[in-house]
């Protein structure tokens, strides 16, 4: 089974390729620099790097979101459209979820999360059993003062991970002090061979049908929706 995951849905573009479930090679980069530009080139000379050709692969998988609006389309559009030119199944998998394997050794709770502006974010609380992830606290979008309030329930450390970590560190540490686990920054960026892994045994969505998981609507269609509701509710 050869598997190519691809994850632009933050600042971070990963591609990772396995092989027979080993990992044959994986990039990372950590720039502020368009996807669209940059995805199929790094697919391509990835592809090379391991002697692998687009017609021998079994499964694309894709990072859904949360997370940048554009940068999730842009790896679902290039990802489905692999996968429909190849007639092989896509996969997408939950970027929260990816995030969360870099903490899958940590014997407690592990949140990710992605800034969403305005004091929002974008998070979920896992808890690792035996290489398996389960999910204690749904993915949301939610703000991180409420958030906050909530892990102050849970009666166990939790390790925080997001390449946002910067902008709520001193949140985090004000609110839960010891019982908050924040690692060194490389943790902090999600990895595509976590991605490979995660949407191994998964299956398949349909090519077609495969959507963004954005937990909440972009502005745009956000503001256009509340201004057809006002115009009924003024009709």
């Amino acid at each position: 089974m050869n598997i190519l995951a691809m994850d632009t849905s933050n600042q971070a573009l990963g591609v990772a390729l396995l092989k027979d479930g080993q990992l044959a090679g994986e990039m990372v980069t950590n720039i502020k620099k368009n996807h669209s530009v940059r995805l199929m080139p790094a697919i391509d000379q990835l592809m090379r790097e391991v002697n692998m050709l687009p017609d021998e692969l079994d499964k694309v998988v894709v990072a859904k979101g949360p997370g940048s609006y554009t940068g999730v389309r842009i790896g679902l559009t290039t990802a489905k459209s692999m996968a429909w030119a190849l007639d092989i199944p896509v996969i997408g998998v939950s970027s929260l979820e990816v995030l969360a394997y870099q903490g899958s050794f940590f014997d407690a709770a592990v949140c990710p999360f992605f800034d969403a502006r305005r004091g929002l974010v974008y998070t979920g609380l896992y808890q690792w059993d035996e290489g398996k992830s389960q999910l204690l606290k749904e993915e949301q979008n939610i703000s991180m003062e409420s958030w906050l309030q909530q892990l102050g329930q849970v009666n166990h450390k939790i390790m925080f991970l997001s390449p946002d970590i910067k902008v709520h560190q001193d949140a985090i540490l004000e609110a839960l002090g010891d019982q908050a686990i924040i690692p060194e920054q490389p943790f902090h960026i999600a990895k595509p061979s976590h991605l490979a892994i995660a949407g191994m045994n998964k299956n398949p969505d349909h090519t077609h049908t495969l959507t963004p998981n954005y937990l909440r609507l972009a502005e745009a269609e956000a503001n256009w929706k509340k201004k057809q509701k006002e115009n009924q509710n003024d009709g």
